[in-house]
């Protein structure tokens, strides 16, 4: 059996036809057999204004999930710091952890409200990527630019909606300082005021880091010696430097003695390679429309997916996560799981599976445990 754990990322998709109502009962049953499939963890990601996605709110979905499970842990992937402060954020959790104590993580992220941070560049000690592959094979694909949404009037819009007039956020690294000082009873201002949050203060809630590359989020991580959750499944271009980078910025720390790392990827399913392209049908379509900045579409039938008329440019805007989306049978997914965590030295896997049907999602999910559980 391998020792590496499996868990699983979640948007809270909505299916062409279904209701946000829907989506919900969907992740809280996939959930629960997550837990009977043995997963180490199930996380709800955050995004908004997005007429495919119903995960604007990582604490509420947590909360009723955690009603609804009993051992797995809970967590975000992300919390978007840019528009929360760090009590309102401790709060939340520390709500949920008042009658579920002991199974929270919470995940942080930069994003949310703040402008996009800078890539870093590659360290001199990144691990040397020749001809477009790691060197055990795994295939990392050019890097590919966000610069065309910077000006978009939706991203501007989200900005807006989701900041109070005239609020500034606060700079990240002081901001995870703060949660972590809430958490931890420490709280002082600099003329000495303390802060204590009930619930919240002293709660068995595990704070990650989650980034895309090895700037800030990589820095911040390593630095206060916290666990890191690196995005194969967003930014497949940059995994290693974020993963080195984190590794390079690592200080021990009363959280973690080591480095300990976690790494995405999209992943479907079946019992077959040429049933779980079927299922799979759908991922460009739906990707496009996150990076068009559209918001994210319904995740399509594969009967509406190849109604779509491609361009040249949508092509271009997909072509890395479709080369980068693990999709097949059990046995060649577990392969390619086994090349991402050998390339990037993960200690945990974090798969998100989208399919339309809810049942071939939970099914993609329980082939893909018992597969693993076998190795």
């Amino acid at each position: 059996m391998s020792d590496t754990p499996l868990g699983i990322l979640d948007l809270v998709p909505i299916p062409s036809g279904a209701t946000a109502a829907d989506a919900l009962r969907n992740s809280i049953e996939l959930a629960r057999r997550a837990e009977e499939f043995g997963y180490s963890r199930y996380w709800f990601a955050e995004h908004h204004l997005n007429p495919g996605v119903a995960g604007t709110s990582p604490a509420v979905v947590l909360a009723l999930t955690a009603a609804a499970t009993s051992t797995i842990r809970l967590g975000s992937g992300a919390v978007q710091l840019g528009h929360r402060t760090a009590l309102s954020t401790v709060e939340e959790f520390g709500l949920v952890d008042a009658l579920h104590p002991g199974r929270l993580d919470l995940g942080l992220g930069r994003s949310g409200g703040r402008p996009p941070a800078a890539q870093a560049a590659p360290s001199a000690t990144a691990t040397p990527v020749v001809d477009g592959r790691a060197p055990n094979g795994l295939l990392i694909p050019p890097r590919f630019s966000f610069a065309h949404l910077l000006g978009s009037p939706r991203v501007a819009l989200q900005r807006k909606l989701l900041l109070l007039p005239n609020a500034e956020s606060q700079e990240y690294a002081e901001q995870v300082d703060d949660v972590l000082a809430l958490l931890a009873g420490t709280y002082r201002t600099a003329d000495g005021l303390e802060a204590h949050v009930v619930p919240g203060e002293g709660a068995g809630i595990k704070v990650w880091i989650l980034g895309s590359s090895g700037g800030e989020s990589a820095e911040v991580a390593g630095a206060r010696g916290l666990p890191f959750a690196a995005n194969y499944h967003v930014s497949p271009a940059t995994v290693l430097e974020a993963v080195d980078g984190y590794r390079s910025f690592f200080q021990p720390s009363d959280h973690l003695d080591k480095p300990y790392v976690s790494v995405s990827a999209d992943v479907v399913v079946a019992e077959d390679d040429s049933t779980a392209r079927e299922l799979a049908t759908g991922y460009g379509t739906w990707v496009r429309s996150i990076r068009t900045a559209e918001g994210a579409i319904p995740f399509p039938t594969p009967e509406e997916a190849r109604a779509h008329v491609w361009t040249d440019e949508d092509r271009a805007l997909v072509q890395d996560r479709l080369d980068t989306q693990f999709v097949g049978s059990p046995q060649r997914v577990a392969d390619l799981l086994e090349q991402l965590r050998e390339a990037t030295g993960a200690d945990e896997l974090l798969i998100t599976t989208i399919t339309h049907g809810q049942r071939d999602r939970v099914r993609s999910y329980e082939l893909l445990a018992a597969e693993w559980a076998r190795r």
